[in-house]
């Protein structure tokens, strides 16, 4: 049976917009040309004005060095005769090879710089998106008066968005396209992230943070699937890897951002007690200008010609290509460039997968903060007052009371008013006809203890601060509604700190593996990443101290980094593009899966054990590392 797309010509010609068709072309119909062809004296070009034949004579012929064109040709016959000298050799790739010739033929220039930096706006959202409940939690659940469950729901929550998202994406990014997706995935993101920041309740702004994440988790596995199909072979390991730097631009960003903003607490506004906008808030809508900005790059962006080509939309296609060839050209000063394609499209089948886990990656970065905060917290109560069976009669507290312990004390017609109480506690005490006024407190318990004859006036000592505690005549009026925020305490300075030396910290890594990608390949780099990251993690076992546990987390974070590209580069070259954004989106879903038992498993250890998280990170960097190196090589690989 014919095939219906054989020896389809498209070429620039007079007037159709979209071109002549017509037979001709390469070897069976399939060749692709995209030399400068004559053309008409009146239609020469200002870049070529006033240069006669001898002025465009190739420069290194005298030196006998091949012309570009010339060493184009001679790789593109190799290709060729490999190809026929292969045995099952399909149309599918037949197609591939014919794409690889027309991206050769477009040039890497101006059209792919710019679309690296729109693309690169949206993987920085996604790594924000991990960053942001991080920063604010400390402040919100202040604000909303949050118990340790809701807490950790909430961290979670961000991933479980994402996850969802990576699978919904993909799958569609297949079927609509890459560009209408991604538009539709950070406009969902940016709206719920508007309306997370504006909601006073813990149930709206949960809801509303994981829609955000289901919208940005689509990110991922669009933006790399869309760049990659505008990138020839000899470029794609080396600028995937690049665009892997704006995950770590994104991390960088929410910590400058967060230490720049959060603290300012003033810098807001409230409607009475029912609505409050702080700082913390202002700083969820400014981590949604990445994907803001990468929005309206996307709007003069066009969709990946292959995946139109997949879809049998040759003419729209086609003028992609023809744009993306003229954009380079003319920045490159030739102008003159004509450009003629002839497209063939076929269905492309399933190829092998490659699963990424992010456990040991998202579980240890989980445990480097919360072990830092763990020692805070250790250091912070080596240095706790004890009072020991203090009396205390008709004496004025109007000072604040921190880091204290009064055990079987003695209050008698006491005032406590005006003061903050921060990380206090009573035991087995006796209050008797006191009177607390305007008291702003912070991990403040009373636990045993008899009070009598008492008055709490405009405080936040709620009836749940007092533990098996006997009260006789006592009276609450006016309590305060809320939590009181401590800013000191809760915008630590080393918060911000230790995300921003993580998210610098890969930069190494970075250049290393964009640097490396083409020299030694994608499966050689994720290897040796991961199983040096494995040792890494043994110099945890003498981490004893702050400064130890931030340096370790900042080479563990450099080093695994170029697994992490590695793995992103060589997924999408693994997969067909009627698959590959699906593939992908599948693939991150089940890394956010890990992320999720990762952090939920490393954290619960905090305190109790390093041996445990130590253990199993190793176990996991050794085997998907051992794992890794068994993988096919895709670095010559032409993209199907």
């Amino acid at each position: 049976m014919a095939d219906p797309y054989q020896n389809n010509v498209y070429h620039q010609g007079g007037g159709d917009p979209y071109g002549t068709y017509g037979e001709g072309g390469g070897q069976e119909g399939y060749g692709y040309q995209g030399e400068s062809y004559p053309q008409e004296e009146d239609a020469a070009s200002d870049a070529t004005e006033g240069h006669d034949d001898e002025d465009q004579m190739y420069e290194g012929e005298y030196q006998g060095i091949p012309h570009p064109d010339e060493v184009k040709a001679a790789q593109r016959a190799a290709r060729a005769k490999a190809r026929q000298a292969q045995a099952g050799a399909t149309e599918l790739d037949e197609l591939a090879e014919q794409y690889e010739d027309i991206m050769e033929d477009c040039g890497h220039g101006r059209f792919q710089w710019t679309l690296f930096i729109v693309l690169g706006l949206a993987l920085m959202a996604d790594g924000v998106e991990c960053f942001v409940v991080g920063f604010v939690l400390p402040s919100a659940e202040k604000d909303m008066c949050l118990s340790n469950g809701e807490k950790g729901m909430l961290g979670l929550i961000v991933f479980l968005g994402m996850m969802v998202g990576a699978f919904i994406w993909g799958g569609m990014a297949d079927k609509l396209g890459r560009r209408k997706c991604l538009i539709w995935a950070l406009t969902i993101n940016c709206v719920f992230a508007f309306l997370s920041s504006f909601a006073q309740g813990y149930g709206f702004f949960l809801f509303f943070r994981l829609i955000s994440g289901i919208g940005i988790g689509g990110s991922v596995p669009i933006v790399y699937s869309y760049f990659s199909e505008f990138l020839q072979m000899d470029k794609r390991g080396e600028h995937l890897s690049w665009l892997c730097m704006f995950w770590m631009v994104g991390g960088i960003y929410a910590s400058f951002t967060a230490w720049g903003i959060i603290p300012h607490y003033g810098w807001g506004f409230s409607m009475g007690t029912e609505f409050q906008f702080h700082s913390w808030r202002v700083f969820v809508l400014v981590c949604a200008l990445p994907a803001i900005t990468s929005l309206v790059g996307l709007m003069f962006m066009p969709e990946s010609p292959r995946f139109l080509l997949e879809n049998a939309k040759h003419d729209e296609a086609w003028m992609i290509l023809k744009n993306v060839h003229d954009t380079n050209w003319r920045a490159k000063g030739q102008p003159e460039k004509v450009f003629q394609v002839i497209l063939k499209t076929n269905t492309l089948l399933m190829r092998p997968t490659l699963t990424p886990t992010g456990y040991y990656y998202y579980g240890l970065g989980v445990w480097f903060p919360d072990m830092i905060k763990y020692l805070q917290q250790e250091e912070y109560q080596s240095k706790v007052k004890v009072f020991h069976r203090e009396r205390v009669e008709r004496f004025h507290f109007n000072f604040s009371l921190e880091n204290q312990i009064h055990r079987e004390g003695e209050y008698i017609n006491d005032k406590f008013i005006n003061i903050q109480m921060k990380s206090v506690k009573f035991e087995d005490s006796l209050f008797e006809d006191c009177y607390f006024e305007d008291i702003e407190s912070t991990d403040t318990m009373f636990e045993n203890c008899t009070i009598r004859s008492t008055v709490f006036y405009n405080t936040d000592l709620y009836e749940e601060r007092f533990i098996d505690c006997r009260l006789e005549n006592t009276t609450f009026l006016h309590n305060k509604k809320g939590c009181h925020l401590d800013i000191d305490e809760e915008n630590d300075v080393l918060i911000y700190l230790v995300s921003f030396l993580g998210s610098l910290a890969v930069l190494p890594g970075n250049i290393i593996s964009a640097l490396f990608m083409e020299k030694i390949g994608r499966v050689k780099i994720i290897g040796l990443s991961m199983l040096i990251s494995a040792g890494c993690t043994f110099f945890l076992f003498l981490s004893f101290s702050q400064a130890a546990i931030i340096a370790w987390q900042c080479l563990f974070c450099g080093v695994s980094v170029a697994a992490w590209n590695g793995i992103e580069v060589i997924t999408v070259e693994l997969y067909p593009a009627s698959k590959r954004a699906t593939a992908f989106g599948v693939l991150n879903a089940l890394c956010k899966l890990a992320a999720i038992l990762g952090t939920s498993i490393f954290a619960s250890f905090v305190g109790v054990t390093k041996v445990i998280p130590i253990l199993l990170s190793c176990t996991a960097l050794v085997c998907g590392g051992l794992v890794a190196l068994k993988l096919p090589e895709t670095r010559e690989k032409i993209l199907q």
